[in-house]
């Protein structure tokens, strides 16, 4: 073939998107094919093409290209879609734009898989943490307390492991304790890690500001005051 043969037969432009999400929105290779065929002929400007022209490009009878069109009518490919063109007259068009809103539901479903997917192993790696901490196996009821914080109390997992932190740094291991954390962080309106941890810094600036008097530097090389673990039960 001459190249100015096949620069003048054009190209039909794909979206990516369709390549890769065909077969997992339930289009077979076949009706694929077909839709293909389509966009080629409306991307020539031939809405409404002749399906027996269509079927012998791709080697079908003109009952089995019927067939596959029909197919992708019922199960909402496309849509048969009559309007006026510019003459007035009455003018049949296939809108091939359903696909698509199928496309971006299987995307919405994978993205919301994905979370639920990240949300179950954040939870077994709670689980697995606590236990870590404890040096031994959670018993059945701390199982419930942990559900009850995550599905009840609406604590984010990270709010959680903090608050276990918090415990274990003041050596108290204990689920009431922990409770008393999590339910002092809410008073104070702390939802997230983020907001707890900036709380912390600004605690722990104050008190360093307090400990050292209005123009104190300290001499190079001398060691900054300790700052106290910060006993959130005790602060109210």
């Amino acid at each position: 073939m001459e190249l100015a043969t096949y620069l003048a037969s054009g190209q039909t432009i794909v979206s990516n998107l369709l390549l890769t999400y065909y077969h997992k929105i339930g289009l077979s290779s076949e009706e694929f094919l077909l839709y293909l065929q389509l966009l080629n002929y409306q991307q020539q400007g031939k809405e409404f093409p002749d399906l027996r022209e269509i079927s012998q490009n791709m080697g079908l009878s003109s009952e089995e290209g019927f067939a596959l069109v029909e197919s992708l009518l019922n199960q909402r490919f496309i849509r048969l879609v009559t309007y006026q063109n510019s003459e007035g007259k009455t003018t049949d068009s296939y809108d091939l734009s359903p696909v698509f809103q199928l496309i971006e539901e299987r995307i919405k479903a994978e993205k919301h898989q994905d979370q639920v997917t990240e949300e179950r192993l954040k939870i077994s790696q709670l689980y697995q943490l606590f236990e870590q901490e404890f040096a031994r196996p959670l018993s059945p009821m701390e199982f419930e307390t942990i559900q009850c914080w995550l599905e009840e109390d609406q604590y984010m997992p990270d709010l959680i492991v903090l608050a276990l932190k918090e415990a274990s740094l003041n050596q108290v291991y204990n689920f009431k304790y922990i409770d008393r954390i999590l339910l002092n962080w809410e008073r104070k309106n702390l939802r997230t890690k983020e907001q707890v941890i900036a709380e912390q810094k600004k605690r722990k600036k104050a008190i360093q500001t307090k400990e050292e008097p209005t123009g104190y530097a300290p001499k190079e090389g001398t060691p900054r005051a300790e700052v106290p673990l910060y006993n959130w039960l005790e602060s109210d």
